[in-house]
């Protein structure tokens, strides 16, 4: 059985959409990277991606903005991401400390 996660913080429509194409972007941006890429036919359907998910990462933004919604509640929005497993998603942007991979095969596609 799985563990149980917590609960996600009480986000608003616009967080919620803003944390969901934030973290697309960041999954796409990570399948891009090439130092993690094994093949370049998977960065290019990700890039090809990448621009519609910035534009829902945008409209989500601007519709945040545009509710009055001026101030991003950052540690509410960094409770979100951890929850949902940001922080491994995102480390798939960086670039490996050198050795890592090295030899072996990459991860990615």
């Amino acid at each position: 059985m799985l563990p149980e996660l917590p609960p996600l913080p009480a986000l608003t429509r616009a967080e919620g959409e803003l944390i969901d194409a934030y973290l697309a972007v960041v999954d796409l941006v990570g399948r891009i990277n090439p130092a993690r890429a094994e093949h370049t036919y998977g960065g290019l359907r990700a890039a090809q991606a990448l621009v519609s998910r910035a534009t829902e990462l945008r409209d989500a933004l601007t519709l945040m903005h545009q509710r009055g919604e001026t101030e991003v509640h950052s540690a509410t929005l960094a409770r979100a991401l951890r929850t949902l497993d940001g922080e491994r998603r995102a480390a798939r942007v960086a670039v490996p400390p050198p050795g890592v991979g090295e030899g072996a095969p990459p991860t990615g596609g």
